[in-house]
Order: C-alpha cells, then structure tokens, then sequence
C-alpha cells in the first residue's frame, strides 16, 4: 500500500501517518523528520535546510527529490508525509511509485495558528518529547474543533526526561503565517495536478477531534474505498 497524506502545517498529519504506520504495517516517510535529523547532526545539509526553515520556506526540490529517492528504494508499503509539496515533485514520483490513494486533512487557518503556536517540544535534543498548551472548543463554519490540549504532568518539564519545554522559532506566529502561506501556494497546483489525473482517490477529513478520532474516519475511508492493495489484519 502506497499513500499520500497532505495537510498544512499543524494539521497533525505526522502524528496520523505514524499511527496509519502501525495500524497496517506501513514504512513513514517524512521529510520533516529527515531534515531535523540532518539538523541535530550538524551536516552541511542540515545547516542548509534550517536556515529555509527559519525564514518558513520551503526547501529547494533538487534537496527534497534526493532524499525521498533514497528513502524509496526498494519499499513497496509506505506513507508520504510532506511529500510531494511541488508539481515538480509529483511528477518525479510518477516515475519512482504508483500511488493508491491520497488522504487530505483540512482545517481553518485561525485554529492551525492557534494550534501550532502553542507547541510545545523538549529542548534536549536527544528526546523526542512533544506536547501542546492549547486547549480548542469553537465552531467555524459549521466545523465543531473540539480539541484537548497535550500538557505535561510537571509545568513546563518533559515526562520523558525532565527538561524545560521550549517553543520551537518555526512555532512562532509570524513565521507561522509565512509557512501556511507557503503551503497554500505551494500545494493547491500539486493537489489539482492529482485532480486532473484522476487515476487516485482522495480521502478527505477535518482535523477537528483528537487524532485517534481523525484516524480512525482516515481507517473507515480507506476500508469502503476496498481498493485491491489493502492487506487487512483480522
């Protein structure tokens, strides 16, 4: 099985692919998590891609095609997550992977502002902790957000390893706003590009409940899809 997930930053789209991984058996690939990896290690790389991170753009496609073409080889179940974010891209992975479906989260960009600003990440850079001090119950055109925040036990400490949370500088509002203006333009031409094919099917959901709901409506779209790659556990 071969899937695509898109959803602006903020739209828990890591969080859902990760738990789709354990659910069917799936291969993540983020380039998210590729490029903060390259950043803790320090590589020229790494060095690159946080300074287009910093200014909340997008990093170069020659940089992004690279590394999920080294990511992919030879994988025949997988999840992409924040890729493809150019047609250029799509186009690239034409020839390296047939997709079977592509799942799309949505959600109103005043509650991905309030969402993403109130993240929360361990500031030992050997842990992995991750939390969020928002806690969302408002309607928006007719989408209820019911939204619990992700606090820490102790105020301000993680649970795993007791280190002060910290605010990362991609999480602030005014580079938020840059990074959600970058992703609309960026990929509304990707997702009309796989409209227009039209040999994919979509999976639409709203990021407007906890993510074991959303993942479980992403589940249920994709059992009535009944499409011939799906493996089901019993």
């Amino acid at each position: 099985m071969k899937l695509i997930i898109f959803g602006p930053p903020g739209s828990g789209k890591g969080t859902y692919s990760m738990r789709l991984r354990e659910r069917y058996g799936l291969e993540k690939i983020s380039t998210g998590d590729i490029f903060r990896e390259e950043i803790k290690r320090g590589t020229d790389l790494g060095k690159k891609i946080e300074n287009y991170l910093k200014e909340g753009k997008l990093v170069p496609d020659e940089i992004v095609i690279e590394v999920v073409k080294r990511k992919l080889e030879g994988l025949d179940n997988f999840i992409l997550d924040g890729y493809p974010r150019t047609v250029e891209q799509a186009k690239v992975l034409d020839k390296i992977a047939k997709i079977d479906a592509i799942i799309k989260i949505n959600a109103h960009k005043e509650i991905l502002v309030e969402k993403i600003s109130a993240r929360r990440i361990c500031s030992n850079p050997k842990c992995d902790g991750n939390y969020n001090i928002a806690n969302i119950k408002k309607t928006i055109e007719g989408v209820e957000y019911i939204l619990p925040p992700l606090l820490p036990k102790n105020d301000m400490k993680c649970d795993k390893c007791g280190s002060p949370l910290i605010q990362r500088d991609d999480d602030k509002p005014e580079v938020i706003e840059e990074r959600l203006k970058v992703y609309e333009q960026q990929s509304k031409p990707v997702i009309e590009y796989y409209i227009k094919k039209g040999s994919v099917p979509f999976i639409e959901v709203w990021m407007n409940r906890p993510p074991e709901e959303v993942v479980e409506n992403i589940v249920n779209a994709i059992e009535k899809l009944k499409v011939h790659f799906l493996n089901r556990n019993p």
